[in-house]
């Protein structure tokens, strides 16, 4: 349970992540004809909704990615893994700009881990499944596959399981991200980011 001064924080967050949303929708119409094929896993957390998508701009895809994360608190609620941000680059490996689905409002953004040539093709996800009674977290941490090959473990949390992998990319890779999301729950059990959807494009 999120203690009282963390609400004026959440409405911070909420208002940021408006201006975010707004800009991810216009990207999103202007690109979603390159999508070819969506990635998805089977042990995804069972709260929240599907948020808006959010597109590499065109020509572009995912080279590297950070987490937002929140590290165990001890006596308190957890909510591990909070948002997914990747980075999206041109044929070049420049980076051209950084995009995220929705994201909740705890933890900090972990350091970027980048691919050693080519894109992001695969993903996994740890996931921490119902406590009952007890603390959720659902989504705890994720990995991706390269198209080189290389795999790459995000700095997440401990808890649950590693899922089975996605299936990989068709197309060049992975080019948007769009999130399932619980809002902040008051008094009640935070879990933040339970599931993930990838989009692949040409």
């Amino acid at each position: 349970m999120h203690h009282f001064f963390s609400i004026a924080f959440s409405l911070l967050a909420i208002i940021g992540q408006h201006v975010s949303v707004q800009t991810t929708e216009r990207r999103s119409e202007r690109s979603s004809s390159r999508i070819i094929s969506l990635l998805s896993v089977e042990n995804g957390g069972r709260w929240g909704t599907l948020r808006t998508k959010s597109m590499c701009p065109d020509g572009t895809y995912a080279t590297g990615f950070s987490l937002r994360v929140e590290y165990p608190i001890g006596d308190g609620d957890d909510t591990a893994l909070n948002g997914i941000r990747l980075y999206c680059a041109d044929r070049s490996r420049g980076v051209i700009s950084s995009i995220e689905s929705e994201t909740g409002y705890w933890g900090q953004w972990t350091d970027v881990k980048w691919c050693p040539s080519g894109y992001l093709s695969a993903f996994q996800l740890r996931v921490e499944s119902p406590q009952g009674a007890g603390d959720d977290t659902a989504a705890n941490n994720i990995r991706f596959r390269c198209s080189d090959g290389s795999e790459l473990e995000g700095d997440g949390t401990p808890w649950g399981y590693w899922g089975n992998w996605s299936p990989t990319c068709k197309g060049t890779g992975i080019c948007g991200i769009r999130s399932q999301l619980e809002q902040p729950q008051g008094n009640g059990d935070d879990t933040a980011l339970n599931d993930v959807w990838m989009y692949c494009c040409a």
